[in-house]
């Protein structure tokens, strides 16, 4: 009953959360983690074993993935990285037949959330309010500027003057206008979600975001505000949610608006606040994807605005050559 992060790059407290859980129920059970360069990987060294795998734009992904998870007797993957999630969803018949339950929302779901447009269109389907997006051609400043199908904030922008306006927004046809939505007036939240294997919404923690560092969160607060309940009456169910999604909104601090931004269908890098709040989704994962127990909801099991302050730590690998 060995279980398998994949990408896990520097996901300690991710890697960390399953071996606490999973050691409960299967002691002698391990925390394998996968990357392209385990070795350099923070969330590899601490894994109970790692192994390295091709990059994901490689044509042996997939299958030399499904003969590692055979060779370490891995009956349960969860990916957590946005890149991977199409590949790993478009294959997941591959994964069921070798006997490898894959923790991962539908391809048609994972699809609307990798592209900004459909996941806004998304959003105004179930009565949610967006940033407006503005023909490049006839726009107002202050905007934001990011990727159809970014990631981590790589290639976002916020463009407040006519000077600061390069041709590179204007020439590539990814980036998208958006208008700005001020943090003076609006607090960003990043919620997550936990949906069972039925697609029915189990809990969900608003993390107020405080401090951003390359796209992830450094310092963050949980609220349980009118978003628990905004979430629960829209996003109760969703055709092909599966797991942790991590749902970002922009709340205005005076007045009655709520804005959807974007929906990642994965484990967030603020994920570990959520855990130590008593939202176990590490443990919901194993009881019903291993134990197959039905999950309950868990709205009410976890501590409000308890603040999160990371700090970098050191992991030392002895006798490595490069």
């Amino acid at each position: 009953m060995n279980i398998l992060i994949t990408s896990a790059g520097r996901r300690v407290s991710l890697i960390r959360s399953f071996q606490k859980e999973l050691e409960k129920i299967y002691p002698d059970a391990k925390v394998v983690a996968a990357d392209s360069d385990p070795v350099l990987s923070a969330a590899c060294q601490i894994a109970d074993h790692h192994f390295k795998v091709p990059r994901l734009d490689q044509p042996d992904y997939i299958g030399t993935l499904i003969e590692l998870c055979h060779k370490w007797n891995i009956k349960l993957l969860i990916p957590t990285i946005d890149t991977e999630l199409l590949l790993l969803a478009e294959n997941i018949n591959l994964f069921e037949k070798a006997g490898i339950q894959v923790v991962i929302s539908s391809y048609d779901f994972v699809q609307k959330c990798r592209n900004k447009r459909t996941i806004h269109k998304f959003f105004e389907s179930h009565n949610v309010g967006i940033a407006k997006e503005y023909p490049k051609d006839n726009f107002e400043l202050p905007i934001y500027i990011k990727p159809i199908d970014g990631s981590r904030g790589v290639d976002n922008h916020i463009v407040k003057n006519e000077e600061s306006l390069r041709d590179y927004y204007f020439t590539n046809e990814k980036l998208m206008f958006l208008e700005y939505l001020d943090h003076t007036l609006y607090e960003e939240f990043t919620c997550d979600l936990y949906y069972d294997r039925q697609h029915s919404l189990k809990c969900a923690v608003p993390r107020k975001r405080l401090e951003v560092r390359d796209g992830e969160v450094y310092k963050a607060l949980t609220r349980n505000n009118e978003l628990v309940s905004y979430i629960k009456e829209r996003f109760g169910y969703i055709e092909g949610a599966r797991g942790c999604l991590t749902a970002q909104f922009f709340k205005h601090k005076n007045e009655d608006k709520i804005y959807g931004i974007e929906i990642n269908p994965r484990f967030g890098g603020g994920y570990p606040l959520t855990y130590l709040s008593g939202a176990n989704y590490s443990k919901w994962i194993l009881d019903e994807y291993l134990l197959d127990k039905k999950i309950e909801d868990k709205f009410n099991s976890w501590e409000d605005n308890l603040l999160m302050i990371r700090y970098d730590d050191e992991i030392l690998v002895h006798g490595y050559q490069c």
